[in-house]
C-alpha cells in the first residue's frame, strides 16, 4: 500500500516473507518483547522486528484499529513474525507524557543489552543442528579455547551477515588491511554519512536536554532493530535532516525575537528610568558646570525638558548617552568615564529588577540602566565607545517627556506582540523537539549499529572474482555452531542462494584472552585484569581471587559490628542491583560493579571478628572463659591481678577474658603476626603449584623440573619450616614442670633469632635456644637444600633449551617453531592439512629466535628476583598484622573517646551526652573506620595478590578479547 493509507511493507521484507515459513530465533524473541511494549505502548515499533499478537493494552484503540488496517493476515499467514513497517517507517510506541513519565519508567524493568545478547545467543544454540562431538568445558581456571575463523560473505548479505554478527557479539574481527589509510577504505564514504547523521542525534540531544523534555529510554524493541536496507537509511537521513533544518530555522527565529525582545525590554527600562535622570539632573543644575571660563555657568541651563533653547543661549552643545550595561562592569565603567573625561559629565544609573536573558547563553544577566549628560560631540563619542567597549547597548532616546511617554507606549505595545509570538514559538518548537524525543533512542540506537557495521566491514577483504567479502577473526570454539547458525538464519531470511561459508584455520599465532564470567564473577576478573590481560589459557588467578581476596581484607578488617555495617551495604545494592544500574557517578558505579566484592568482604570481615571476639572493640562472651579472676573484696584496683586456668578450652576464636588486660596487645601483636607469617606463606606456596599446572598445560617438562621443584624446595626448606616452627611452638607447653615444681623445658626461643643463627651457623643451635631434639641437623640440611636449588634454577633451563636449539639445527631445522603458521585470505595457496585450512604467516612471526644469551640473563634476573623475593613478600605480609592492630586499636580510642565518656555521666546529662556522641561515634565509625580503614585494608589486600601471590606464577602477557558487540556499543556512553 501507498505511505498515505495503510502499511508499507519494504521489498526484502516480503522477500523474507515468501523464501521462509520458520521464524529466526530473534523474530521468537522479538515477539515476546514486542508484545510487552505493545501492552504499554498500544502502538508497534516499525522497522523492527515485533509481533502481530494483540495483547492488553491501556490503548486498545489503537490496537484495533492496527488490527484492522492489518486485516490480510491471519493464522495461515506461514511466518506470523514477518517484518512489516508502519506508514512512518521509524516512529516508536507511544509514551507517556512527560508528566507521569517519572512513574511509568521506575514501574518499567530496566533493558540489559547484555542479557538481550545472551538470550540470542541461547536461542542460537538451541537451534544449532550439528552439535560438536567434544566441547571444552568452560571453567574461569582458564580461559576458554579460541578458534581463527574465516568467513566468505556474499556481498549482497554483507551488512546483514555482519549487523547478526554484531548481535550475537562472538567474533573479535581482525584487520586485514592494516596498511590501507582509513580514508581509503571501501566503506568510507558510509561511515561518513553515518558521523552526520550521529551529529544531527547529539544535536537533538542538547537540544532536548536544554529544554527539559522526557527522553524515551532504551527499551527492548529499539535493540532489536533488524538490519536497514540502504533505502529505509536514506529515508532516516531525509527525515533526521529535515527535523534539524526545521529546527534551525526555528532557533534562529526564536534567537532572533529574543534578542528583539531584549532590546525592547532594555529599551522599556531605559525609558522609564530616564524621565528620573532628567528630573534628578535638574535639580543638581548647581552642582553641574561647564568647561568653559566661567565657572558659574551652568553646564544644564534652565530646564533639561527643553534642552534646545538653553544650551542655544550659552552657546553649549548639550547631549546625552543612555543605554543599559552589564551589572559586573559597572563600576569598571565608572572608572575609566571618571579618568578619560576628568569628571567632565554627569551620571546616573538605575537597576533593572526584572530578569534579563542573554539569547546567545540562555543564561540571565543582571543589568543596569545608565544616562550620561556631557557637552561636545567628541566627548559624547568617546562615551560611546568606552561604553560599547564594555558590552553595553546604546538605546537614543528624545529629551522631551512627551516624546519618551508616546515611546514607551509604542515599545510596551511591540513587547506585548512579541510575547504572543514567543510562546507560539516556544510552543512549536517544543513540539517539534517532542516529536524527536520520540524517535531519539531509536534512531541513535540504528546509527550507531550501521556506523559499527561498516566500520568493521573496513576490515575486511573484498574478492572481485568471488564478489564476496573475505574476513577472518577469532572467536570461542564452543560457538561456532551458534556463529553458523546466525549466518545459515541470514540466509534465509535474505532469500540469497548463496550462503556464507565458515572456515576454522590452524595457527600457532597467540588468540586473545577470554574468560566467560556472570555478574559475581566479573568483578573479581577485573582485579586480575587491572594487573595485567592473562596470557592464553594460563592458569586464571581470578578464581582463587573470589575467596582469598575477601578473606585477606578481613583478616586486616576483623570486626563483627564493622563486618555487618559492609554486609548490610552490600545486600542493598545487591538486593537493588536493577534499580541502582542506572544511577550516575563514577565512584557510585565503581562501588556498584564490586559490590559482590563487597558483600564477601563484609561476610569474611564477620568471620574474622568473631574470630578476633571483637565487636566495635568489645568483646561478646560467646562460650565459658577459660581463664577466672580471683579478685579479693578489698582490691584497690592498682594490684595487678593475675588470670587462672579454669580448665575449659575456648572453642572458637580469642578468649573474651583477654579484653582488657595489661597483657591483651602483647598476646594479640604476637598471635596475629605469626597468623600473618603462615598465611603469606601459604599463599605464595600455593602460586607456586600453579606453575606446575601451567607448565603441565603448555606441554614444558623444564619448567616443572627447573622451575617448579627447585622454587618449592627453597619456600619449604626456608619459610615452610618457620612455620612448621610457629605451630609447633604454639603446641607446646613452655611452663610445664616436674613433680618437683622444676620447669622441663626452657623458655621458648625467639623464633627470629632461630632464622638468623639459622644462617650464621648452620648446623649447631644454642641448647637455650633449642626447639627439638636434632633442629641443628635438620635446619643445616634445610639451609643445604636452599642453596642448592640456587644453581639449580639458573642453570637448568637456559642450558636445557640451548641443548633443545642445538638438537633441532642439528636435525635440519633453523628455528623449533618455524611450523608456526598463520592464516591466509587466498584459498589458492592454502593446502589442507586434518581438515583444516593452513596458511603463511604474512611476514609475523611469533617467536624470536633463540638467544643463549637472554636466556640466561633472563633466567639469572628470575632466579635473584624470586629468591629475594620469598623474603620480601614474606614480609610484606607482615602488613595483615599491622593494619589489624591499627584497626582494632582505632576502634577502641573512638569507643573510649565517644560512648566511654558519655556514659560517665548521669541523669538527664548523660542522656543528652549519650544521644550526642553516639551521633559522633557512629558518623566517625562510618566515615573513618568503615570508609578510610576499609579502603586501606582494601588496596593493601589488592597489592598482596598483585605483587606477592601474582608474580609467582601469573605471565599476564595476553590480550583481551574484544569482539564486534553491539551491546558493547550501545552500552558505552557518548563522550
Amino acid at each position: 500500500m501507498s505511505p498515505s493509507g495503510g502499511e508499507y511493507v519494504p521489498l526484502d521484507s516480503l522477500q523474507r516473507k515468501q523464501s521462509t515459513s520458520s521464524q529466526s530465533p530473534v523474530d521468537v524473541l522479538a515477539s515476546s518483547t514486542s508484545a510487552s511494549a505493545s501492552a504499554g505502548s498500544g502502538a508497534l515499533t516499525p522497522g523492527i522486528l515485533t509481533s502481530r499478537l494483540r495483547s492488553p493494552s491501556r490503548n486498545q484503540s489503537n490496537n484495533n484499529n492496527y488490527s484492522n488496517n492489518n486485516n490480510h493476515t491471519d493464522d495461515s499467514d506461514p511466518n506470523p513474525f514477518v517484518l512489516v513497517d508502519h506508514p512512518s517507517v521509524y516512529s516508536a510506541p507511544d509514551y507517556p507524557s512527560s508528566s507521569t513519565s517519572s512513574s511509568s519508567n521506575n514501574r518499567q524493568r530496566r533493558f540489559d543489552p547484555f542479557q538481550h545478547q545472551e538470550d540470542i545467543r541461547q536461542l542460537y544454540r538451541n537451534t544449532t543442528i550439528n552439535r560438536p562431538r567434544s566441547m571444552t568445558e568452560s571453567t574461569l581456571f582458564r580461559s576458554e579455547e579460541m578458534s581463527l575463523i574465516q568467513l566468505y560473505i556474499p556481498a549482497e548479505v554483507a551488512q546483514p551477515t555482519v549487523a547478526e554478527l554484531g548481535e550475537l557479539g562472538l567474533v573479535q574481527f581482525r584487520d586485514l588491511n592494516p596498511d590501507v589509510n582509513a580514508f581509503q577504505r571501501a566503506f568510507v564514504s558510509e561511515i561518513r554519512r553515518f558521523d552526520e547523521m550521529e551529529r544531527q542525534l547529539r544535536f537533538f540531544t542538547m537540544q532536548i536536554e536544554k529544554v527539559g523534555i522526557y527522553v524515551r529510554p532504551s527499551m527492548p524493541s529499539s535493540h532489536l532493530s533488524r538490519a536497514r536496507s540502504r533505502q529505509e537509511l536514506d529515508d532516516l537521513g531525509e527525515r533526521i535532516s529535515e527535523h534539524e533544518n526545521r529546527l534551525l530555522q526555528m532557533n534562529n527565529s526564536h534567537e532572533t525575537m529574543q534578542r528583539r525582545y531584549l532590546e525592547l525590554t532594555e529599551l522599556k527600562h531605559v525609558l522609564r528610568e530616564s524621565s528620573d535622570f532628567f528630573q534628578e539632573a535638574a535639580s543638581h543644575q548647581e552642582d553641574i558646570r561647564n568647561s568653559f571660563d566661567e565657572p558659574e555657568v551652568p553646564l544644564l541651563d534652565r530646564d533639561l525638558e527643553t534642552g534646545g533653547a538653553g544650551n542655544q543661549n550659552v552657546g553649549l552643545n548639550l547631549g546625552n548617552v543612555t543605554g543599559v550595561i552589564p551589572r559586573s562592569k559597572m563600576q569598571t565603567f565608572e572608572r575609566i568615564l571618571w579618568r578619560s573625561l576628568r569628571g567632565n559629565l554627569y551620571m546616573n544609573t538605575a537597576a533593572i529588577d526584572e530578569p534579563v536573558i542573554d539569547p546567545s547563553t540562555d543564561t540571565v544577566v543582571e543589568k543596569n540602566v545608565f544616562i550620561i549628560f556631557a557637552h561636545g560631540r567628541e566627548i559624547i563619542a568617546k562615551i560611546k565607545k568606552i561604553a560599547e567597549s564594555l558590552g553595553a547597548t546604546l538605546y537614543p532616546i528624545d529629551s522631551n517627556a512627551e516624546r519618551r511617554r508616546d515611546a514607551l507606549q509604542e515599545v510596551e505595545r511591540h513587547i506585548d506582540e512579541f510575547n504572543s509570538v514567543l510562546v507560539n514559538t516556544t510552543q512549536t518548537r517544543r513540539l517539534e523537539l517532542t516529536r524527536i524525543s520520540e524517535n531519539l533512542t531509536s534512531w541513535m540506537t540504528i546509527v550507531k549499529k550501521e556506523k559499527a557495521t561498516y566500520h568493521t566491514m573496513n576490515h575486511f577483504n573484498y574478492d572481485i572474482n568471488r564478489k564476496c567479502l573475505i574476513a577472518e577473526g577469532w572467536c570461542p570454539t564452543n560457538e561456532i555452531n551458534t556463529i553458523q547458525a546466525a549466518l545459515r538464519e541470514v540466509t534465509q531470511r535474505s532469500g540469497s542462494m548463496v550462503s556464507s561459508i565458515l572456515n576454522e584455520l590452524k595457527t600457532h599465532k597467540e588468540p586473545p584472552t577470554y574468560h566467560k564470567t556472570n555478574k559475581f564473577t566479573s568483578g573479581f576478573q577485573g582485579i586480575v585484569d587491572a594487573y595485567g590481560m592473562a596470557k592464553y589459557r594460563e592458569v586464571n588467578p581470578g578464581l582463587f581471587t573470589i575467596i582469598s581476596f575477601p578473606f585477606l581484607f578481613a583478616v586486616m578488617f576483623g570486626d563483627v559490628g564493622h563486618g555487618i555495617l559492609v554486609l548490610l551495604a552490600a545486600l542493598y545494592l545487591c538486593l537493588n542491583e536493577r534499580k541502582l544500574a542506572s544511577v550516575d557517578g563514577e565512584m557510585f558505579q565503581m562501588v556498584f560493579a564490586g559490590r559482590y566484592i563487597v558483600l564477601l568482604m563484609g561476610a569474611f570481615s564477620l568471620f574474622t571478628g568473631m574470630m578476633y571476639n571483637d565487636i566495635f572493640s568489645r568483646a561478646l562472651p560467646w562460650f565459658t572463659s577459660g581463664w577466672h579472676f580471683n579478685v579479693p573484696e578489698d582490691y584497690d584496683g592498682k594490684t595487678t591481678l593475675v588470670a587462672e586456668p579454669t580448665g575449659h578450652i575456648y572453642p572458637f576464636g580469642i578468649d573474651y577474658a583477654w579484653h582488657g588486660t595489661e597483657n591483651y596487645l602483647l598476646f594479640t601483636n604476637s598471635y596475629k603476626m605469626k597468623m600473618s607469617v603462615i598465611l603469606g606463606v601459604i599463599h605464595m606456596s600455593f602460586g607456586i603449584c600453579m606453575v606446575f599446572f601451567n607448565a603441565k598445560f603448555y606441554r614444558k617438562p623444564i619448567d616443572v623440573i627447573g622451575g617448579f621443584i627447585p622454587q618449592m624446595l627453597f619456600m619449604q626448606s626456608l619459610f615452610g619450616y618457620l612455620v612448621i616452627m610457629i605451630i609447633y611452638k604454639w603446641t607446646v607447653n613452655w611452663f610445664e614442670t616436674d613433680a618437683a615444681g622444676h620447669a622441663i623445658r626452657n623458655s621458648p626461643p625467639s623464633l627470629l633469632n632461630t632464622m638468623i643463627y639459622m644462617f650464621l651457623s648452620p648446623g649447631s643451635v644454642n641448647a637455650a635456644d633449642k626447639l627439638y631434639p636434632g633442629q641443628g641437623f635438620i635446619q643445616g640440611f634445610l639451609v643445604l637444600i636452599a642453596f642448592i636449588c640456587i644453581p639449580w634454577m639458573l642453570f637448568l633451563k637456559p642450558y636445557y633449551l640451548k641443548y633443545e636449539h642445538g638438537k633441532a639445527r642439528a636435525m635440519g631445522y633453523h628455528q623449533p617453531s618455524e611450523h608456526n603458521v598463520r592464516v591466509s585470505t587466498d584459498s589458492d595457496h592454502t593446502d589442507e592439512a586434518g581438515g583444516a585450512i593452513v596458511a603463511e604467516d604474512h611476514g609475523e612471526s611469533s617467536e624470536h629466535e633463540f638467544e643463549f644469551s637472554e636466556e640466561l640473563i633472563h633466567q639469572v634476573i628470575h632466579t635473584i628476583d624470586f629468591c629475594l623475593g620469598c623474603i620480601s613478600n614474606t614480609a610484606s605480609y607482615l602488613r595483615l598484622w599491622a593494619l589489624s592492630l591499627a584497626h582494632a586499636q582505632l576502634s577502641e580510642v573512638l569507643w573510649s573517646m565517644t560512648l566511654g565518656m558519655a556514659w560517665g555521666f548521669t541523669g538527664a546529662v548523660g542522656t543528652f551526652m549519650t544521644i550526642v556522641m553516639f551521633t559522633m561515634w557512629f558518623s566517625l565509625t562510618i566515615f573513618i573506620l568503615v570508609g578510610m580503614e576499609g579502603l586501606s585494608a582494601f588496596l593493601h589486600a589488592l597489592r598482596l595478590h598483585w605483587v606477592e601471590f601474582n608474580n609467582k606464577f601469573y605471565i599476564g602477557t595476553g590480550y583481551a578479547f574484544e569482539p564486534f558487540s553491539f551491546a558493547t556499543i550501545l552500552s558505552e556512553k557518548d563522550p
